[in-house]
Order: C-alpha cells, then structure tokens, then sequence
C-alpha cells in the first residue's frame, strides 16, 4: 500500500459542547465503530479509534470498498449495523470475534454498513489540510454513485435543520449531532471539532460494586439497576468518575450493604444471563485481563445519574454521578421514568440504510 495518507491514522475528534453552535456544517452523530478506510488498489485496511486493524471483522465492507470506492482513497466514517428498528451497537459488538467461522457467519446474518463523512486523500493528493468544506464538496463527487453498504452522511450548514435533526435523529439510535467549522484542517487526535449528545437524568437502584484497580478499599464503580413492571431489577449500566478519596469513602459507607450472592436479585449461578449482562467472575470481551466480578449490595440505596441514551435495556455508556436520593425508594425506580425518543427510520435518514 502507497497512499499520501497512510496507516495508521489516529481520526479527529470532537469535543462536547451543550448545545449547537453557529456557523458550522452539521452532520447526525453515527453511534458504532469509528474508522479510517484506506483503498490502494486491492489492498484495503480499516483503521480504527486505537489504531489497530479492524479489517478481518468487516469482510463484506471490504468487498464493497473494492466495488465501489475510487480506487485509491482514504475516507473517514463510521462502521454501523442498521436495522428496522434503528442503529444496532450490541450486534455491532458481537462482530468482533477470534473465530474466522463466526466472522464469516456473522458477516451475512448480521451484516454491516459504513457511513462516511470525510476525505483525507483521493489519488495522489493528500487532502488533510484542506478546509473541510473543500473536503467535504471531494467526498461528495467520489461517492456520488456508491450504494449500500456504503453510504454518504447528509450535512447541513443550515442551524434550524441541525436542531430538528437532533431532535428527532435519535429515534434512529443517533446520538446527537456533529458540528465542524468549515474551515478547519483534518487534524489527527485533536479536538477541533463539536458534538452535542442527548443529555438525561434517571433515579437507579445502587445494587453492587467493584473494587478499584488500586486496591481492595476503594469502589471502582457502582452497579445500577432499574426495575422491570414485573418487579425484576435489571442490571443497566455503572457510574465510576469518582475522586480517590471519594472511592474509599465510598467503600466504608457500603460496607453495612454488603449481601450474601443466595440473596441477591443479580445470582448469575441462578440465572442465565445474556452477552451484554456481567457475572460473576465473567471477563469483558473487550480486555481479556478484566474481571467483571463484583459486589452485592442490598439493592437500598437510590443515586441519581446522568445519561445519554438507552441501548436496549442498558445505559449506551457510562452514566455520570449526579446526587444521591435518599427520598426515593428503591422500588420506585423503574423503567417507566425514561424518556423515549420517538422512533424514527434510518432510511429517512440516509436512503437505503435499514
């Protein structure tokens, strides 16, 4: 491979404001795999946000890369699963597998699309210090024949459309919208660009901990849970961007909570427990080296938090600690208190994506 632009590529970022700023062009905020596609020829690779190949995951990307894509280019976008009913990041997970087999299987039962959104070079031209609306008219003729999977994100410079994008984008399982000043270069790792994601508040149950990497006597993070109407307490995500003192703090509080595994509504030897749900003594696919073990607590502790958006029936990341509840009893924080976008589809979005 022999490309102006070449691996690896760490992508440029965005950092978060809390609302849309003026003047910029604005994009919908893809929620799945950030990469950075290089094409020489029949030579493909798929950069990723840690800059290790992710290309033997996606295989039929790679042969629409080769199908469609102008023979030497590297393009900036975003790996998704779209599905009718919206953006899938729990399938998208799954994809990443060791086995070739499973690749393969999942690579037809679950397939996916790439959404671009930037040119860094095309031929023998390195575009990176263009300014983006320059990039941004490029990638529009590259791709103006290409269909699925690959697929060109809509922009806008218009303000009033990027505040009814987000707003009814995340009923596709968006999560939020991109705004990047017209005149700015591609810059490797930095945050020069915006993005304003869908902030709420939700009151969970605290139902167990783990301990911090730097020892047994401190709280790495809380384990939250919410309450079905059949009166089950699902596991939805944690919260852990705690000060060290804090986290011992924390670890001498809980300490009266602390139950026995018999006892506990998260038994994982009791219950079959799916891909996304921790057990005990479960490692993460991700980091083969993490224990995923935790710490019952008496589910009776409630703990108001921040999140962004729900992935089925768990925070899609890590929620943040707003305040504790003491007025609030743990059965009173159910599902029923979240707010749910109105659905909307992808196709509407980005035509053909579904």
């Amino acid at each position: 491979m022999k490309l102006p632009v070449m691996p690896p590529v760490s992508p440029m970022l965005a950092k978060s404001v809390p609302t849309i700023p003026p003047g910029a062009s604005y994009e919908p905020k893809w929620d799945g795999f950030r990469s950075i596609i290089f094409r020489d020829g029949d030579e493909v690779e798929f950069g990723s946000r840690n800059e290790k190949p992710m290309t033997r995951y996606f295989p039929e990307l790679v042969a629409a890369v080769k199908a469609q894509l102008p023979v030497r280019c590297v393009i900036d976008g975003e790996i998704v699963i779209a599905t009718h009913a919206g953006l899938d990041f729990e399938a998208l997970q799954q994809r990443i597998h060791p086995a070739d087999s499973r690749v393969t299987m999942l690579s037809t039962k679950t397939p996916a699309s790439f959404i671009a959104f930037d040119l860094l070079a095309l031929g023998d031209e390195d575009l990176t210090a263009r300014p983006f609306t320059e990039r941004r008219a490029a990638l529009e003729v590259a791709l103006a024949e290409v269909g699925a999977p690959i697929h060109l994100t809509p922009a806008t410079t218009d303000l009033d459309v990027a505040q009814r994008w987000f707003t009814e984008f995340e009923g596709a399982g968006l999560d939020g919208v991109v705004a990047k000043p017209l005149t700015v270069a591609y810059q490797p790792d930095k945050r020069v660009m915006y993005k304003i994601k869908h902030e709420r508040t939700a009151d969970c149950v605290v139902a167990g901990y783990r301990v911090h990497k730097s020892g047994p006597d401190a709280v790495g993070s809380l384990m939250l849970g919410l309450y079905t109407d059949e009166g089950v307490l699902n596991a939805i995500g944690v919260i852990g961007a705690f000060p060290m003192a804090r986290r011992r703090e924390l670890f001498a509080e809980l300490q009266p909570l602390v139950a026995d595994f018999d006892d506990h509504p998260w038994n994982w030897a009791a219950h079959e427990a799916g891909e996304r749900t921790p057990r005990k003594g479960e490692g993460s696919r991700w980091n083969a080296g993490k224990d995923l073990s935790f710490v019952p607590l008496r589910p009776e502790r409630v703990v108001e938090v921040r999140y962004d958006h729900m992935e089925g029936e768990r925070f899609r990341h890590t929620a943040q600690f707003n305040r504790w509840r003491p007025d609030r009893t743990p059965n009173s924080c159910t599902y029923q208190q979240l707010e749910r976008p109105v659905t909307f589809e992808l196709g509407d979005i980005v035509p053909g994506l579904s």
